[in-house]
């Protein structure tokens, strides 16, 4: 069932306040539709829809004090960007950082949107506002070593054989192929039929990753251990119950290693596959290719390893050079 949040308003200092207050009835009915509508046709998450909600309520709320009255359809109307600012700036200094501040904007043009494409309104005032920079940090990637290191102690942290064959080899795929915890854990025996693995990422979209040596290697030490009958169309990773191996397990191995091999806390399953494609870029991969291996839809979520490369080529410039 989607979720429908109650839109309960709140105040400037982020207490409650009476929602007959923040808005009128018609107001609160559009709000009231745009939330089933996030649910039940857009399909966001759940957390997405709270965290939407909240941001405008909390927009509610400031329109109301700001306009001195109950928030009606006119005012919405009449909204200009300079209402827009005043809230933003107001939310910047309660200290909502960037990132915050751009979930703020993108409730409020979803809510918008909404009343736009029902016929209820439309209004430019959103588009005369910027979405706030949001600083990109750079991926952290171990090194090649600390990545071999990684993998090859991950068969002493555990004492049945066959739950260490598991963890090796789904951590094998983090590093070895590139793919995210979730599609290394969404893997079936069906898709290990040839050495070309068939990946379903974000979004629904596709690729296809080269199986290499070690990683198939992995994973077929890990198959000849298994307790349990995997079927071609079933998850191939298991617990020790034969569940669907929970993505926190291999977290929690990646911390024992972490503490084992003293790597940093940025040492997680998701680094492995940043180090695939610093390694890969490092040894002259081409840009394009690796974003096809990643499975990322834009090549400029791609081009931020060519950053970490550089930083790397740098640190390790400062450290050899004979003058650093």
């Amino acid at each position: 069932m989607p979720l429908t949040p109650n839109f309960t308003m709140l105040d400037q200092d982020g207490g409650m306040t009476d929602s007959a207050f923040a808005t009128d009835d018609f107001v609160r009915e559009r709000l009231s539709a745009w939330s089933r509508e996030m649910g039940a046709v857009k399909r966001l998450a759940p957390r997405t829809i709270e965290a939407y909600s909240r941001d405008i309520s909390q927009f509610m709320s400031f329109l109301a004090g700001h306009m001195g009255g109950p928030v009606t359809l006119k005012s919405l109307r009449e909204l200009r960007g300079a209402d827009i600012r005043a809230f933003m700036a107001q939310r910047r200094s309660e200290s909502l950082g960037s990132r915050s501040l751009a979930r703020v904007l993108s409730a409020m043009k979803s809510f918008f949107g909404f009343l736009e494409r029902e016929g209820t309104l439309s209004t430019e005032a959103l588009n005369v506002i910027r979405t706030p920079k949001i600083p990109r940090s750079l991926p952290k990637a171990l090194t090649v070593l600390e990545a071999r290191q990684t993998i090859a102690t991950t068969q002493e942290m555990e004492e049945r054989p066959w739950v260490a064959a598991r963890d090796m080899a789904v951590i094998s795929l983090c590093y070895g192929a590139g793919l995210r915890i979730s599609e290394a854990l969404a893997l079936t025996r069906s898709d290990l039929e040839t050495d070309i693995l068939r990946v379903t990422g974000k979004g629904g979209r596709t690729r296809m990753v080269p199986l290499i040596a070690p990683v198939r290697a992995a994973i077929e030490t890990y198959l000849g251990l298994a307790p349990f009958k995997l079927w071609p169309e079933e998850p191939l990773f298991r617990g020790v119950r034969g569940g669907v191996l929970s993505p926190r397990l291999i977290q929690l191995r990646m911390a024992q290693l972490r503490s084992a091999l003293g790597l940093p806390p940025s040492a997680t399953p998701h680094a492995l596959r940043h180090s695939f494609a610093t390694h890969l870029l490092g040894q002259g991969g081409d840009l394009r290719s690796i974003q096809e291996l990643l499975g990322h839809a834009s090549l400029s979520t791609t081009q931020i390893y060519t950053a970490v490369d550089t930083e790397r080529l740098l640190d390790s410039y400062a450290k050899a050079h004979p003058r650093g």
